[in-house]
């Protein structure tokens, strides 16, 4: 009982405030601005927290619209912003970026299902204040980016990770113009999944170029990852990962045995118990003529859509992003991962209306994709591993290394439910990463080494030379979404407001 009332009243989460309820003719006491802005410009981006269609009650003062990614007065390509002032006082200096990934999946997902102030998760029947809202911590910057993404606009044209950089960063010129009492702010590149590719490599060129923006870069977060070749993240670790889920991947043991074949020919058996090392040996190889040229599995060594198709058969409700989904599937105001909404939300004109949005058909993910397929002619896939036309090369095979070093923290944290990316490629990816002279984290992991106060043992952490690793228990792909207290905690070590990532 008194774990449950703390949930509730939000104890020890510092700054969260009693969000009052509203019915419909209510008057809603309005929710005090941490900070104004002067330029004229920026009233025409205000976002009124007590008039949001379908939120009971006073999310608070917010700012969104479309700004171009150049000052090029024909600039015709635009993304699309949702900026939430701090609710605390105390850090009005602090500026977190947030990108979901896909690519192309919209950053609004993070905003309403994961770690913005309203939340309207996966089940829920309506909005509910977030009491572990990263607006407690930081002024907070959710993005649609690449263009192409959500209700941004323009042509999509790059095709690498570096051109995606430049793009954000001239939109984050456009926005500090706008916005530039948030000027000289320290500030934070976040995001999941497909943001492994984008937040390093956007952090590497703000590092290489500090002129740039006038903020302060300190660190990155990104959570379930896309950092190394798929065929690490998703083929490796997948059998494995079905014997340690057995019950909640029961395949026959016929299946098994088929699957175990295909493991042993590929060379994924022995794979993490021969190179999964603390320190590491010394430079990881990929299992010989296992995968392709864009570093998937071949055909004959793919077992991760195997092992979704035959899990489905036998769950229908089975969710590659948190394994332990069951039937009945809960619905999602977003339409993501299932399209079994009554609405999207985002496709309500009159929510469209009341965040500036344009009068477009908004999906929580982008088709056709945002890198332009037809310019990159190396493959579908990008010749170094990027998805849907990237070639570019996965960050910690390239940038990730020389973002730590630059960085004062950097944090990376995995759901161990996620079947998407598997937790036990992310540390074959880590290990075989050098920075600060040294390969790997040298010492293991500790076991039941993420704790958080009054709630107990939550996952495993580790921290070496500025990078710090999470894995969280009860997650799958999106941790601020399935375990948010936790991923909250990490948040709250990124900005420098504790020592460790556990309590």
């Amino acid at each position: 009982m008194r774990v449950l009332s703390w949930l509730l009243l939000g104890v020890n989460l510092g700054c969260v405030r009693a969000l009052s309820v509203r019915r419909e003719g209510d008057l809603v006491e309005k929710r005090a601005e941490t900070i104004t802005f002067n330029n004229p410009a920026a009233k025409q981006f205000y976002v009124d927290g007590a008039k949001l269609p379908l939120v009971p009650f006073d999310a608070g003062p917010s700012y969104a619209g479309l700004l171009p990614i150049s000052s090029d007065p024909n600039e015709t390509r635009k993304l699309f912003f949702w900026f939430w002032p701090t609710n605390n006082p105390a850090n009005v200096k602090n500026l977190m970026f947030w990108t979901n990934g896909g690519p192309g999946c919209s950053a609004f997902q993070g905003l309403l299902e994961e770690n913005g102030p309203i939340s309207w998760n996966w089940g829920q029947a309506g909005p509910t204040p977030n009491p572990w809202t990263w607006t407690n911590l930081s002024n907070m910057l959710w993005v649609e980016q690449p263009v192409g993404t959500g209700f941004s606009q323009g042509t999509p044209n790059i095709t690498n990770e570096d051109q995606l950089a430049d793009q954000l960063i001239g939109f984050m010129q456009q926005f500090l113009n706008v916005f530039d009492e948030l000027k000289g702010n320290d500030f934070w590149v976040t995001g999941e999944s497909y943001g492994g590719f984008y937040v390093p490599y956007i952090a590497s060129h703000i590092y290489a170029d500090p002129s740039a923006l006038d903020l302060k870069l300190k660190g990155i977060f990104i959570s379930d990852p896309s950092i190394t070749y798929p065929i690490v993240q998703k083929e490796i670790p997948a059998l494995r990962f079905v014997q340690a889920n057995k019950n909640l991947m029961p395949l026959n043991s016929t299946y098994m045995r088929s699957l175990q074949k295909i493991s042993d020919t590929c060379g994924f058996t022995n794979y993490l118990d021969k190179y999964l090392k603390y320190p590491p040996k010394g430079p990881i190889p990929l299992p010989k003529g296992s995968f392709t040229k864009t570093y998937r599995a071949h055909k004959k060594c793919a077992l991760n859509q195997r092992i979704m198709d035959a899990t489905t058969l036998i769950n229908p409700a089975f969710d590659q992003y948190r394994v332990t989904d069951m039937w009945p599937i809960d619905w999602s105001v977003l339409g993501f991962p299932r399209a079994i909404e009554k609405f999207v939300y985002f496709n309500r004109t009159d929510v469209q209306d009341a965040i500036h949005a344009p009068h477009v058909k908004w999906e929580a993910c982008a088709t056709p994709p945002v890198f332009n397929e037809t310019a990159n002619h190396n493959s579908s896939f990008g010749i170094n591993g990027g998805k849907d036309g990237d070639s570019s090369v996965p960050s910690a095979l390239s940038v990730l290394p020389g973002v730590i070093e630059k960085s004062e923290r950097v944090v990376i944290v995995h759901g161990l439910e996620d079947f998407s990316f598997m937790p036990e490629g992310t540390r074959i990816a880590i290990q075989n990463m050098t920075w600060e002279g040294k390969q790997g984290f040298q010492t293991p992991i500790k076991p039941e080494s993420f704790t958080r106060k009054n709630m107990g043992v939550l996952g495993n952490a580790h921290t070496e030379r500025k990078l710090t690793y999470v894995e969280f228990y009860f997650s799958g792909h999106m941790t601020p979404q399935f375990v948010p207290w936790a991923a909250y905690q990490t948040v709250e070590y990124l900005l420098g407001m504790r020592d460790s990532p556990s309590s």
